[in-house]
């Protein structure tokens, strides 16, 4: 009787500390355990991260680290957290928390009109691990460049404005070939066959395109500007582009944040390869990066005989088109008139 007493004593002890065991743990899976204020936030563990490093970038955003190390030994999984971006949402547990550390969230990578490599690759380097250096290295070698028949005053065409998805500590290499597979998907055998219509190559599509694009910001009237610019190119007549001008001005003064409302005829002589008042053909280089709408503007440009085009006073953002010097000069002394009867200098 003694013994059997002895037994359910010891039995329900060990009930009690399984119990006492099983909420423990419990708590410590299944508790929040997260101290921002924050929805969300990410964690990024760098390449060159070591143990103690993750573990300082943890603790920025959990209440007990302890615990946490704790669940991974308890689960058998290994504490070591893999380079990459994970997303920890406000009120996780310690087992949610480690689930989000096995996945390494894409960066869905943005980027804008900019104007030169540079500018390009800072805007890059800010959404990813890798530094401005390396990607411009990548980005520049040579081999790519004679493959890609490009150079480093063009490749800039490579990159179009767009959402790409790469992970956080995508290597700079992954990331062009990102965007490399986005170009080559673009440029598909139709529109590469309207390019050699216009006798241009992909790269001059792109330079004309991203003059078109400075020119105008209104998507349907590229088409009627690019028929113009074309007009002169196949007239042997020099482009004489504005947003060519402002570009030139700005690389010579190595000023790319400077606002250029006016072009002045001292400016058109600016000795700069990309100024097309000064040199004959499309700039050998990009001066922006032009959007989808504005290649296929230039290679679905509209056809007419108008070789000049002036921006409207009357109709703003809009331009107004000629097909004699006469008639551009009234169009270019009203629109003077106006800039200058408005102050804009």
């Amino acid at each position: 009787m003694k013994i059997n007493k002895l037994v359910s004593y010891v039995s329900i002890a060990g009930i009690l500390i399984a119990l006492i065991f099983g909420y423990s743990l419990y708590r410590k899976a299944f508790t929040a355990n997260t101290n921002f204020s924050d929805k969300s936030v990410y964690v990024l563990v760098p390449s060159d991260a070591n143990h103690a490093q993750v573990q300082d970038s943890l603790k920025k955003y959990v209440k007990n680290y302890e615990s946490l190390e704790g669940l991974f030994s308890k689960l058998g999984e290994s504490a070591t957290v893999e380079p990459g971006r994970y997303l920890i949402e406000n009120g996780y547990s310690n087992y949610r928390i480690i689930k989000a550390l096995r996945r390494n969230v894409p960066v869905k990578l943005t980027f804008n009109n900019q104007e030169t490599l540079q500018k390009l690759l800072e805007r890059i380097s800010s959404q990813v691990e890798p530094d401005i250096a390396d990607l411009y290295q990548s980005f520049t070698e040579p081999k790519f460049l004679q493959e890609m028949g490009m150079t480093k005053d063009n490749v800039l065409a490579l990159c179009m404005p767009n959402t790409y998805e790469v992970y956080w500590n995508s290597s700079p290499l992954k990331i062009r070939n990102t965007l490399q597979k986005s170009y080559e998907r673009f440029w598909n055998d139709e529109r590469k066959a309207k390019a050699k219509a216009l006798n241009l190559s992909l790269v001059e599509v792109s330079s004309l395109a991203a003059i078109v694009q400075k020119e105008t910001a209104k998507v349907n009237e590229r088409p009627k500007v690019a028929g113009a610019y074309l007009n002169r190119l196949n007239r042997d007549m020099l482009l004489q582009a504005d947003p060519t001008v402002v570009y030139a001005k700005k690389a010579l003064t190595n000023d790319f944040e400077q606002v250029i409302k006016r072009v002045y005829l001292k400016d058109l002589v600016l000795d700069h390869p990309f100024n097309t008042y000064k040199y004959k053909g499309v700039p050998n280089g990009l001066i922006a990066m032009p959007d989808e709408s504005s290649i296929d503007a230039v290679l679905n440009a509209e056809k007419h005989n108008y070789i000049y085009f002036c921006a409207s006073v009357e109709r703003m953002g809009y331009h107004e088109f000629a097909s004699t010097i006469e008639e551009h000069s009234a169009n270019r002394d009203k629109y003077t008139t106006w800039l200058t009867k408005n102050n804009i200098k």
